[in-house]
């Protein structure tokens, strides 16, 4: 069997389910040209691991941490985003170079607030060449978001050729 590539597991058959531990990282820099690359390239296979729902505030969250970055450490800083998808849990995280530790000071700090806001939970962690900042979702099942308007129930031409009569109050 030929396990694909970002997947996690062991290389155990999935009879008659894909895989749910899933993986995905890309290496770029802070600079806000590749701002909007990124948030899409997320947000883009979040939908392929058919978590729609996700894709939006995660793909927000995402870009809050890179501008975080940018700001404190300049767009010459390298850094590396990355999720995981266990099946249960969702969690995004970005790794740049600035090796201060990021606070949430108040509620209404900025995007650190907004990201704390959006996920169940969150933190930092210091590394050898910076630190890694994450945020964590639970997502129990992929969902489907219905991409085409599905069409109307009753033909507009017979809706329009026998009105219903609306009582009056």
């Amino acid at each position: 069997m030929t396990v694909p590539p970002d997947c996690m597991c062991t290389g155990r058959p999935h009879p008659g389910r894909p895989c749910q531990d899933r993986r995905y990282a890309v290496a770029s820099y802070t600079s806000p040209e590749h701002l909007a690359p990124l948030r899409r390239t997320v947000a883009a296979h979040l939908r392929h691991w058919r978590l729609d729902l996700h894709a939006e505030p995660v793909a927000r969250g995402v870009a809050e941490l890179l501008s975080r970055a940018h700001r404190h450490s300049g767009p010459d800083n390298r850094c590396a985003v990355e999720l995981r998808w266990s099946g249960r849990h969702l969690t995004a995280s970005v790794e740049d170079g600035d090796p201060r530790l990021p606070r949430l000071r108040t509620a209404g700090d900025s995007g650190l607030a907004w990201v704390a806001a959006l996920s169940d939970s969150w933190g930092t962690c210091a590394t050898a060449d910076g630190k890694v900042i994450w945020f964590t979702r639970s997502v129990r099942a992929p969902q489907n978001v219905f991409r085409v308007v599905p069409p109307p129930l009753v033909p507009l031409d017979t809706a329009l050729l026998d009105p219903v009569p609306v009582p009056l109050a």
